[in-house]
């Protein structure tokens, strides 16, 4: 298996225990509401990225924010998903919050709206290949366009727009197909969450040694489809609050759930650590 090896991960699925294939870690972590989040910022996963370029071995990369790693406490498939990643950005500020007031740094956030960009330009000069898979073929027309114009030279190999639905046997490897023959160095996974976390892990060391990095939302925003936060909002750690006005219907019951639950166990952990012991893993609250 490689550097690969078996290890016990602590889950918060009533107090189990998962087993999971988990590669050594790419960067230092801590471990918030059970999530390991990479103690990173921008310039340093970009930098990650490079050394990961041309390696031949698949990578993972997730972006976590609240509602991921709430779902990871509750299902055990997305926490294995989680376990199997080489990194766990901090996709939302109070993971950055969290780090900080325990001591942890260099940490800055890290979401996937800014990390698709940053990496399309910072790749240009190393002619690293992209991938785009999720969102609709419309919104990956107008997102390539729009990279292709800000980052001249930028070399999108591919662009693949799944069904909303689950893929057969048969379409599942003809987009395995069609990614390995594209020979990206990145996929981009535009899935929402925990569902590209769940096809990352699914085809992780089938892809012929690529990047996969679920981003969410990021293609429709940096296509220009969703309106993002001010920037004052995405630095205060607000930017959850625009995005529940501008879709109310769909995000109300996540946010009225997920952020008490989280503010109540990541309280429990900073008054752990204050007195000097490591948190323990806890069953999710009922």
């Amino acid at each position: 298996m490689n550097d690969f090896a078996k290890t016990w991960r602590p889950n918060l699925i009533a107090g189990e225990k998962v087993v999971s294939i988990a590669p050594k870690p790419a960067a230092p972590a801590i471990r918030i509401v059970g999530a390991p989040v990479s103690l990173v910022t921008m310039e340093r996963v970009l930098s990650i990225f490079d050394s990961w370029v041309g390696s031949g071995r698949d990578r993972i990369v997730l972006l976590r924010d609240v509602h991921g790693a709430m779902k990871a406490r509750r299902e055990r498939n997305v926490a294995i998903a989680q376990e199997n990643a080489d990194l766990v950005l901090p996709d939302g500020m109070p993971f950055v919050w969290m780090a900080r007031l325990a001591g942890k740094s260099p940490i800055s956030r890290v979401c996937g709206i800014d990390l698709l960009p940053a990496a399309c330009r910072y790749g240009v000069e190393r002619k690293w290949r992209h991938f785009f898979y999720g969102a609709s073929p419309a919104v990956l027309e107008t997102l390539s366009k729009r990279l292709n114009e800000l980052y001249p030279g930028i070399e999108i190999v591919g662009t693949l727009s799944p069904p909303f639905r689950p893929l057969t046997t048969a379409e599942n490897a003809d987009h395995i197909a069609q990614i390995r023959a594209a020979k990206p160095d990145f996929v981009w996974v535009s899935l929402s969450t925990p569902k590209q976390d769940l096809w990352m892990n699914e085809h992780n060391g089938k892809l012929g040694g690529v990047t996969m990095v679920g981003v969410g939302a990021a293609f429709d925003i940096n296509a220009g489809d969703i309106p993002r936060a001010p920037l004052w909002m995405q630095k205060s750690g607000l930017e959850w609050v625009y995005r529940l006005m501008c879709e109310p219907r769909r995000l109300w019951k996540r946010y009225a759930v997920t952020i008490p639950a989280f503010v109540v166990l990541g309280t429990q952990e900073l008054v752990w650590r204050r007195f000097g012991f490591e948190p323990r893993t806890k069953p999710p609250l009922a």
